[in-house]
């Protein structure tokens, strides 16, 4: 198949194709007229780089890990646990920071409103 109908069948932009190509997530072969083709396969191996990049993961992440996970069920990869255990610290650490932000924004509605019903007066 070709990178139009790729597209077309997994809802992923052809630019993002090309991208995950670069990456070495997937593969063409090289037609005589330059035309990438695909076969069948392509298409479960982008639905599983969806899948992980919506868990957040980079496709550097995902490169280290993705031919074993298209071998083997995912629970037989060791590479991918210490991947999924370093970003939720990541998240973890995000969310603390957050947090943070939104206090701070909380506190500062409310020194601004304070202001405000002072002026009011």
């Amino acid at each position: 198949m070709k990178i139009g109908e790729l597209s077309r069948t997994t809802g992923v932009s052809i630019r993002s194709l090309r991208y995950y190509e670069q990456q070495g997530l997937i593969t063409s072969v090289r037609q005589p007229n330059g035309y990438r083709e695909y076969t069948p396969l392509t298409i479960e191996t982008v639905e599983t780089v969806k899948l992980y990049l919506n868990l957040g993961l980079t496709t550097e992440q995902i490169a280290g890990f993705l031919t074993c996970v298209l071998q083997n069920k995912e629970a037989f990869c060791t590479e991918v646990m210490p991947v999924y255990r370093k970003k939720l610290a990541e998240i973890e650490r995000q969310i603390v920071e957050l947090n943070q932000i939104k206090a701070n924004l909380i506190d500062r509605i409310a020194f601004l409103g304070q202001q405000e019903q002072g002026n009011d007066e």
